[in-house]
């Protein structure tokens, strides 16, 4: 899967400093929340120049984007035993388990993908094609895909549900699941 940073190609050199910036991000993240966090304190505790963090983030929205979408895509495929209702359900539970030990990320997450900022917009246009992709593979050949708009609405309802600290990640995913089952046929 392409990690690459949103706005280019990345030499192997630009890619440690991409790394570097993304897990300052975490780290000044938990310190200060999102409402604390800038690109400025995620280039010191990086050890760059805040001109070279702009040149690969525009935003700390963008920032933080990119971190959860580097979750996302390192996280491993769902397995593909089981129907495709269990199927689905493994990747909606996956996704929503991805910042639920983190409540500063997820917060953070949530504010990111709902921002206007450009970078994280096509971010959040990846994510969704990941998430589209991975359930489309779990429901298997010929899916219907007004199930699969539905579940794609479950979850992102779900997911800013529990950004916005109204139920924990964990009662998210049981919840995604229970609400799953009942739109999947069978």
């Amino acid at each position: 899967m392409n990690l690459e940073a949103t706005r280019r190609r990345l030499t192997e050199k630009q890619a440690d400093t991409v790394d570097r910036l993304t897990r300052a991000a975490l780290e000044v993240l938990s310190r200060e929340g999102f409402a604390g966090l800038t690109v400025r304190m995620v280039a010191s505790a990086a050890g760059v120049g805040t001109a070279t963090a702009y040149t690969y983030f525009s935003s700390k929205e963008h920032v933080v984007a990119e971190v959860f979408w580097r979750r996302l895509a390192a996280a491993p495929e769902p397995p593909q035993d089981g129907d495709r209702t269990t199927r689905a359900v493994a990747v909606l539970r996956q996704i929503a388990m991805l910042v639920a030990d983190e409540p500063a990320l997820a917060g953070a997450v949530t504010s990111a993908l709902l921002g206007t900022d450009p970078d994280a917009a096509h971010l959040r246009l990846r994510i969704g094609a990941e998430i589209r992709r991975r359930l489309l593979l779990a429901l298997g050949p010929d899916p219907d895909l007004d199930i699969v708009e539905t579940l794609e609405l479950l979850y992102a309802g779900a997911l800013v549900r529990a950004g916005v600290g109204y139920v924990s990640y964990v009662e998210i995913a049981d919840r995604l699941e229970k609400s799953a089952r009942q739109v999947l046929p069978g």
